[in-house]
Order: C-alpha cells, then structure tokens, then sequence
C-alpha cells in the first residue's frame, strides 16, 4: 500500500506540483508496491538519523522521498531537487 502525507495531496490541489509528475511518481509506487524491487528505478537510500531508513526516487527535476514500514510505502515529501531536501530535514 502507498501512503501519501496530506500536504503532498494538497500540493497536487493547488497546484504547485504538477499532477502530471505525480502521477509519474504514483506510477514507480504502484510498481514498487507491486514487486517490492528497489532496483528497478533510479532510488538511492538516504542517510539519516534515528531507526528509519529513507529513500529517494529521481523523476525529472523531482525528488520523492519515502520509507518502508511493514511493505507499505509511506511518501513524505515530493518537490523539485532543489527543494526537496531542505523541507524533508
């Protein structure tokens, strides 16, 4: 299952990101959620602080990044690279 923060789906209602990459993005989602197969698009594991573990999957000039609890994918953040990463920290 993928799970997507509210402020990402209100994103995608005003707007500001584009529904045409979210839709990319939900697309890899459904496909990793399908085969559970991290290899298959362009997702590099984060370094990051505490007992989770984070990704990011590259689309165009954007970023999603995620983390996998119990083989459900939780989405916390979509933006452009130059954003992305100063939001999600």
């Amino acid at each position: 299952m993928v799970v997507y923060e509210e402020k990402i789906k209100k994103s995608v209602t005003k707007g500001s990101l584009p529904r045409e990459m979210f839709e990319r993005l939900n697309n890899v989602f459904i496909a990793l959620d399908a085969t559970h197969d991290l290899s298959l698009f362009d997702i590099k594991k984060l370094r990051s602080p505490g007992k989770r573990t984070y990704y990011r999957v590259r689309k165009g000039k954007y970023r999603a990044i995620f983390y996998i609890e119990t083989n459900n994918y939780y989405v916390i953040s979509i933006d452009q690279r130059e954003e992305v990463y100063d939001k999600w920290v």
